[in-house]
């Protein structure tokens, strides 16, 4: 198996799609190559477009926020997209872009293999869980994935947009952050192998 390394090289050659022609770089996932958390958002924002890495605009602050939040580190994690390049205007993924960069995060996932994945919004809940599900039913629940966790919760942007802090959303953002947290420490520490003594 490959390292993530080498494909996020690969990827960031990538024309397989109508998206490469207007995009600045490919955004490929960054943070801990073995996390047991992982972020999946919809798609890269011009911010991340420009600077090639996911959340770094004003959602991504919330993002950092959320994660202080519940004692993590962002260093710690993983965040990646379920699409690499911007779409014009920041508009939903097309079907057959999405099915063109899906192996991309399959990859990821398998690389990476967390623990723990929290999808940002509808598109990218929607995705994982291969079902049409709203966000405002499903946020804050564990589903099965392959092995993992998948906690479903509004996506950073959605929040800026409907009202911020005062929201009813960023209350069940910190309380699905509450649920990420409780799921990351049900996870058995590793078993060191004892040294022989004999």
């Amino acid at each position: 198996m490959r390292t993530l390394q080498e494909a996020a090289h690969e990827a960031s050659d990538c024309t397989k799609c109508r998206l490469s022609g207007g995009r600045t770089q490919v955004v490929y996932g960054t943070g801990n190559p073995d996390a047991d958390l992982m972020f999946i958002g919809e798609g890269p924002g011009y911010y991340e477009d420009k600077q090639g890495e996911p959340f770094v605009g004003a959602a991504g602050q919330l993002l950092n926020r959320m994660l202080e939040e519940i004692g993590v580190r962002r260093a710690d994690v993983r965040i990646t997209n379920v699409i690499l390049c911007r779409p014009p205007g920041n508009r939903d993924p097309m079907p057959d872009e999405v099915e063109t960069c899906t192996p991309w995060l399959r990859e990821q996932i398998a690389l990476v293999d967390p623990r723990v994945i929290v999808t940002l919004g509808n598109f990218a809940t929607r995705f994982m869980l291969d079902k049409p599900v709203s966000i405002s039913r499903v946020r804050g629940q564990r589903f099965p994935f392959d092995g993992r966790t998948v906690i479903p919760t509004f996506h950073p942007a959605a929040i800026l947009r409907g009202g911020g802090e005062a929201s009813t959303q960023m209350a069940a953002l910190r309380s699905d952050f509450q649920e990420i947290k409780r799921a990351l420490a049900e996870i058995p520490e590793p078993v060191e192998e004892q040294l022989g003594l004999f």
